[in-house]
């Protein structure tokens, strides 16, 4: 690995312009998101060289522990970002999970416990609005099927922004409670959410905000390549063989991937195959149904499911990830409403953490892919889990079970005691069947 000569100077800037994924054509980096000529989206451009000559193992883990310690891989300039202690989550170590599965190495890296608002969206949040703040954005917006709403309203308030942000009508009363404590102005739309994407265009344009997933994009998803440093990291600077994400977008998947190979690129790591599988939910699987139907191109749907964070009908980066997940022999799964629900169970029934129904399509396809042998029990695998299960109680609401009501007695509670010991025995006796 090359050793830095030196730290790069204050305010020093490594991202260098935009560029159209699609064309290649090349932009100034202000607030814009596609390409003038093809109607490609835009991604951030960085000088590598510079960064290979500057960033060592040793000066990322001298840095702040959040996603700061990967500035130089971030599309901002400032040496004052906002840092609200996000990223450097748990990636732990499955034992029960990986038993009950069947697999040796499986690892969760755990963005359910992110500051501040629980989800993964705080990352992108702090880069979108450090770089608004650069471009001299002073009123902040979104379009969000709720985490990213949490998120951005929390960021703003923490760095004294005016925030206005949209959201379908129809979302979990803890993704709305979430965001309405920090308060901002919050529009409930009557549509799905890719009518409220439409809707915050035209907004965008006629009044100037800095919408983070719209006019911000390509400084917002450049925020998700921090899982992938991350996981590197976490693992002593290698690569795990597979990784399982969610799907949504498609953005999450296709920026951990960048990162793994920017990381690769300049040394930090030992270039290696990495396989990237994909879930989605069944009520709205676009991208898995690409994936399976070999097609190069997405074909939209009208979401239906519980796992509302990831129930993106036309994902503006689906054809991206399905890409990926070819080039790297993985696979895009999708599970019911059902699987999801029976996969936030088995995580936290084993592993003590509590998934919104993002991760529990992830570790539903997770066992689906297990089941069909397309997981090598060999392979260090790792989940990503996006988001925290107190946002969407109402999922599990109904096959939980509910608490024993006793009296105050010592009889009650034994009566109570060997009722619910009677209930388990008959439980497995169901699942030996």
């Amino acid at each position: 690995m090359t050793q830095a000569t030196k730290p790069l100077k204050a305010g020093t800037a490594t991202f260098t312009s935009l560029s159209c994924k699609e064309c290649g054509a090349e932009y100034e980096a202000k607030a814009i998101h596609v390409c003038e000529y093809c109607f490609g989206p835009l991604e951030v451009s960085y000088d590598y060289d510079a960064i290979r000559r500057h960033v060592t193992r040793e000066s990322i883990q001298s840095g702040p522990n959040s996603i700061w310690r990967y500035k130089s891989f971030l599309p901002v300039a400032t040496d004052t970002p906002i840092d609200v202690g996000t990223g450097m989550t748990p990636l732990v170590r499955s034992n029960r999970l990986a038993r009950r599965l069947g697999l040796k190495k499986l690892y969760i890296k755990n963005d359910a416990v992110n500051m501040p608002t629980l989800s993964f969206k705080d990352r992108v949040v702090s880069v979108a609005l450090t770089r608004a703040q650069e471009l001299g954005f002073t009123t902040v917006s979104c379009a969000s099927t709720g985490n990213l709403a949490n998120s951005t309203a929390a960021i703003a308030a923490y760095a004294g922004l005016d925030c206005c942000v949209f959201i379908p009508a129809d979302l979990e009363a803890g993704k709305i409670l979430g965001t309405l404590i920090y308060s901002p102005t919050l529009m409930a739309v009557q549509g799905n959410y890719d009518q409220v994407n439409r809707l915050c265009s035209e907004v965008a344009n006629t009044y100037g905000w800095g919408f983070v997933n719209i006019n911000l994009r390509p400084y917002y998803s450049e925020g998700s390549k921090t899982l992938g440093y991350e996981v590197a990291e976490q693992l002593g600077w290698e690569l795990p063989d597979h990784i399982v994400a969610p799907l949504a977008s498609g953005s999450l998947f296709t920026k951990i991937y960048k990162g793994f190979q920017e990381f690769i690129k300049v040394g930090l790591v030992a270039d290696k195959h990495v396989r990237f599988s994909g879930a989605q939910a069944d009520g709205c699987s676009p991208i898995a149904e690409a994936f399976r139907e070999e097609r190069d191109f997405i074909k939209p749907v009208k979401p239906n499911t519980i796992a509302k964070s990831i129930a993106i009908g036309n994902p503006a980066d689906g054809v991206y990830a399905v890409d990926i997940a070819r080039k790297t022999n993985g696979n895009i799964e999708s599970v019911s409403d059902r699987e999801i629900i029976e996969g936030m169970q088995l995580l936290a029934e084993t592993e003590g953490i509590f998934t919104e129904t993002a991760g529990g399509t992830t570790v539903a396809v997770l066992k689906k892919l297990v089941e069909a042998g397309k997981i090598d029990p060999e392979e260090s695998t790792v989940i990503y889990i996006t988001g925290n299960g107190l946002k969407t109680q109402e999922a599990v609401q109904g096959y939980v079970g509910e608490p024993l009501t006793i009296e105050a007695k010592l009889d009650s509670f034994e009566r109570a005691l060997e009722r619910s010991r009677t209930l388990e025995r008959l439980d497995w006796q169901q699942v030996l069947v």
